[in-house]
């Protein structure tokens, strides 16, 4: 299974992900995880990417095409894979269709999660982290235990000002990707407003 999972900043995208990848054993490709992962190792990709990221800016398309194309030629890529929050521009997705072709790789499923603006707002604003665990956690949603509360803290890129500018550049720039896709006739639109539960179900009967 080789597919691409979209879907808005704060849509679900990382719980359905890892979900899908339980389920159907491919790799799991996010972006978001890749260039934290290069921010946190101060590789040059990453201190690159970290200004963008504090602002709330999308990362440009250059510096995210070079980090996933690095990891789609990985061994553990050979058997499936989701990408996730990639591409986000119509030239990222030219790009992946070029380097998709050239590797003999043909996708499979595009879905897309839905999820109404102000509902992102309030998730996204709401977020916090444990800086000693990684775990993270929802004002409202989803609130820290009692012992972990006061050390929570919140992302950079999870203030409203933030939120609303991701939100405005997925609209401008990562929904015109879809026709792509939709030429070939892959993409499934999934509405992932409820539980988690709710959305993988409804995500599985896509698939099937």
């Amino acid at each position: 299974m080789r597919m691409i999972l979209f879907g808005p900043p704060g849509a679900g995208k990382g719980t359905q992900a890892a979900r899908l990848l339980e389920r159907y054993k491919v790799a799991h490709l996010s972006t978001g995880d890749m260039l934290r992962a290069a921010v946190k190792a101060k590789s040059e990709l990453g201190q690159a990417a970290e200004g963008y990221m504090k602002r709330g800016e999308l990362v440009p398309d250059q510096l995210v095409c070079d980090l996933v194309v690095e990891r789609l030629a990985q061994p553990d890529c050979t058997n499936g894979f989701m990408l996730d929050g990639f591409p986000r521009t119509v030239p990222q997705a030219e790009a992946l269709a070029v380097t998709l072709e050239k590797a003999g790789i043909t996708l499979d499923l595009v879905l897309v999660l839905e999820v109404p603006d102000t509902l992102i707002v309030e998730r996204i604003t709401g977020r916090r982290s444990d800086p000693e665990t990684g775990a993270i956690y929802h004002l409202k949603f989803n609130p820290p235990p009692a012992d972990v509360a006061g050390r929570v803290v919140q992302r950079s890129d999870d203030t409203e000002e933030a939120c609303r500018t991701r939100l405005a550049k997925y609209h401008a720039e990562t929904t015109p990707v879809l026709p792509v896709f939709e030429a070939a006739g892959i993409v499934k639109r999934i509405d992932g407003v409820g539980t988690p539960d709710e959305v993988t179900a409804r995500v599985i009967a896509a698939i099937s």
